[in-house]
């Protein structure tokens, strides 16, 4: 009767049974299941790097809470002082910061939305949908991302006056429904995240369009969304270009259009006044960040992890 070969390597041995294989594998065991902790060093540039961050906003509140004229002395001030709530006051006072507050919030809200809203169908089409010229009109939308805002300022201004939107916060809030951005982003995310064969199996168990973008497009999608959402907020929140030209701080201002007019005197200008407003547009940004912060952290590590 023939006799098998064997062809294992070490003489017949397989390679668990080599000398040192053991050995080999319990060190790879006991690294693999090791803590790594983080060095000295690590902690350092942590820390100087959170210095860095936050020491804008320190001195802002620090500037807030002194005089206008020891804000601009040499050397400035370093620690609080006992005028905080006196140049709050008087910064929601002269100007109307309770008004520019909402304005903000609604025209920061729903640019968000919209653009969140129509960057996602719109790169849903471009990721997944097959259609001519679709690689012509990608490129076009992209090519708008480099025209300078300012070259459509005329012709925008003109619009609105014959409308009749000026000094309207939907002067605001239509042109800038959408953006060339979030339309590249949310397609660069889909066509990684989605795959094609998820949305063929939709339309084969007869879902319609919208029932796929509603059940498999949004779902997917949902850590991106939220990620261009906080983006897109804190830039509408943050603009004052166009709000300047469309706005007047005593009709219907945004924050950024109030602080404008915020800290003006005859002659010269109260800095400490005027970093109180910025304060002021500030805060509802940080407590935006600190209660949704987690659930975008969490959504983007939920996006990146492929089972």
């Amino acid at each position: 009767m023939a006799q098998t070969l064997d062809r294992s390597p070490a003489g017949g041995r397989s390679p668990a049974d080599a000398p040192g294989a053991g050995r080999t594998g319990r060190r790879l065991g006991r690294t693999a299941g090791r803590q790594h902790h983080a060095g000295p060093l690590t902690y350092v540039l942590l820390v100087v790097a959170a210095f860095v961050s936050l020491f804008p906003l320190y001195w802002n509140l620090v500037a807030a809470s002194h005089s206008g004229e020891r804000v601009v002395e040499a050397p400035a001030p370093l620690l609080p002082g006992n005028r905080l709530l006196d140049n709050l006051s008087f910064a929601w006072n002269q100007v109307d910061m309770g008004e520019a507050l909402i304005n903000t919030t609604v025209v920061a809200s729903l640019v968000a939305l919209s653009t969140v809203l129509f960057s996602t169908l719109a790169g849903f089409a471009f990721a997944k949908l097959p259609f001519r010229g679709r690689g012509m009109l990608l490129s076009l939308v992209v090519a708008t991302m480099t025209i300078p805002p300012q070259l459509s300022v005329i012709p925008l201004y003109q619009i609105i006056t014959d409308l009749g939107w000026f000094d309207q916060l939907q002067s605001v809030v239509l042109p800038s429904l959408v953006a060339a951005f979030g339309v590249f982003f949310m397609r660069q995310f889909l066509i990684e995240a989605l795959p094609v064969e998820l949305v063929e199996a939709a339309r084969m168990d007869g879902a319609h369009s919208l029932r796929i973008i509603w059940h498999v497009v949004f779902p997917v999608a949902r850590p991106a969304m939220a990620v261009l959402g906080m983006l897109v907020f804190v830039q509408a929140w943050n603009d004052f270009f166009w709000p300047f030209i469309a706005l007047t701080p005593d009709g219907n201002p945004t924050l950024q259009v109030a602080l404008a007019g915020l800290g003006a005197g005859n002659h010269t200008v109260d800095h400490a006044v005027v970093l109180t407003g910025a304060l002021i547009s500030t805060v509802p940004l940080l407590l935006v960040f600190a209660f949704l912060g987690k659930h975008i952290v969490g959504g983007i590590t939920a996006g990146a992890v492929k089972s």
